[in-house]
C-alpha cells in the first residue's frame, strides 16, 4: 500500500472538517509547491543528480530550512537506491512519507496538545513580537476552550502597546469570557498577579495571558518575560504550563530567528503559527519543528473564529500532496 493511501486511511480517521480547513488553508504553498513539484517530474523521467539539485531549490524556496531539505535530500537518495526507483513521478509519495517523518522524528502525539490540568487552574503565556496575531490567537483559543466546556479568563499583560488592552477586551466580549486588565503602562508583572488570583477565586480552568512584544528593545522585554514568568511560577506552583509563541508564517525565516530570542528567556513549549492560509511558504511549518525542536500546536488558517486548528502533520502533509497524490493513483 503507498504511503499516500496509508495517509488517507489516518485522516479518515479524523474529523473531515479539519482535513478541509488543511486543505483550503494550504492552497497557495499546495499550488505554488505542487505545480512546481509538477513541473519538475515532467522534465525529469529519471532520477538522477540534476533532479535533486531542482527539487532542493523548490523545497529550500517553500521555507523548508536549508538545513532540513539537506537531510530530506540524503533521505531521498537513500531511499531512490533501497527501493530502486527509476520514474521520478514514484517519488511525490516518498516526499510526503519523509516529511511526516521528520516532522514526528522523536516526536509524542501528546506533544501537539495542550498541557490542560485535570484539576486546577491551568496558566498559558503567550509570547511573541507586535503585529504577528498574538491578541487574536488569544481570543480564537479562548473560543475553542469555551467550546470544549472550560472557563475561561484573559490577562491583558501588553500594558505598552497602545490599544492592546482595547483590542483583548474586544475578543473578551467577542467570546464572552472576562479581562483582567490595569491601565495603559502599568506593570505587566502587576497584571498577572491580579489575574491570577482572580482566575483562582473564580475557580476557571484556563487563564491566558497576553504579553507584550516589543523586540526593539530586546533587553528590557526578556527581563520583563522573566519577572512575569516568575510571577505566574510563584502563584500557581508548576506554571504556566504552556508558552505559545505565535509566529507570523508569512514573515518565513525571520519569524525562525525571532522564536530563537524568546526561547532564551521564556522557554517555549509550542508555536502557533498564524497566517499559514496567507503565505506560499507552507513549509516553514517543518523547519520549525526540525531546527527549534519545538512542536507547532496550532495554525491559523483563516480569519474565521474556528479557523484556528490543532497541527496534526499528516493533515498538514495531506494539505500539501493531496490533490497532487490523488491524482497519480486515479
Amino acid at each position: 500500500m503507498s504511503f499516500f493511501k496509508r495517509l488517507k486511511e489516518t485522516i479518515s480517521k479524523q474529523t473531515e472538517t479539519v482535513t478541509d480547513k488543511f486543505v483550503t488553508g494550504l492552497e497557495k504553498t499546495r499550488n505554488s509547491f505542487s505545480e512546481k513539484v509538477n513541473d519538475l517530474v515532467a522534465r525529469y523521467r529519471k532520477v538522477d543528480e540534476e533532479f535533486f539539485e531542482e527539487l532542493e531549490e523548490i523545497l529550500i524556496g517553500a521555507d523548508v530550512g536549508v538545513n532540513t531539505v539537506m537531510e530530506l535530500i540524503d533521505d531521498l537518495k537513500f531511499e531512490v537506491q533501497r527501493r530502486n526507483i527509476q520514474d521520478t513521478s514514484q517519488l511525490k509519495d516518498v516526499i510526503s512519507e519523509k516529511l511526516v517523518d521528520i516532522y514526528n522524528e522523536g516526536s509524542t502525539s501528546s506533544e501537539t496538545a495542550l498541557n490542560i490540568q485535570e484539576e486546577g487552574l491551568t496558566v498559558i503565556l503567550f509570547v511573541g513580537v507586535n503585529g504577528v496575531g498574538k491578541t487574536t490567537t488569544i481570543g480564537k483559543l479562548a473560543h475553542k476552550l469555551k467550546q470544549e466546556g472550560k472557563s475561561v479568563l484573559l490577562a491583558a499583560g501588553d500594558t505598552f502597546r497602545a490599544g492592546a488592552i482595547d483590542q483583548l477586551e474586544v475578543w473578551g466580549e467577542r467570546v464572552g469570557v472576562d479581562v483582567i486588565k490595569q491601565g495603559e503602562g502599568s506593570d505587566p508583572a502587576a497584571v498577572m498577579y491580579d489575574a491570577v488570583q482572580a482566575a483562582k477565586a473564580r475557580k476557571v480552568d484556563v487563564l491566558l495571558c497576553d504579553t507584550a512584544g516589543r523586540l526593539q528593545n530586546k533587553v528590557n522585554l526578556m527581563k520583563e518575560l522573566e519577572k512575569v514568568k516568575r510571577v505566574i511560577e510563584r502563584e500557581v506552583p508548576g506554571a504556566p504550563h504552556e508558552v505559545l509563541q505565535v509566529i507570523d508564517a508569512t514573515t518565513g525565516q525571520n519569524g525562525m530567528q525571532q522564536a530563537k530570542v524568546f526561547q532564551e528567556a521564556t522557554n517555549v513549549t509550542g508555536i502557533v503559527l498564524t497566517k499559514l492560509d496567507g503565505t506560499a511558504k507552507g513549509g516553514i511549518v517543518i523547519a520549525i519543528r526540525k531546527e527549534l525542536d519545538v512542536p507547532v500546536k496550532f495554525v491559523g488558517l483563516g480569519e474565521q473564529m474556528d479557523d484556528l486548528q490543532e497541527f496534526n502533520a499528516s493533515q498538514f502533509v495531506y494539505g500539501l500532496f493531496g490533490d497532487m497524490l490523488e491524482a497519480e493513483e486515479e
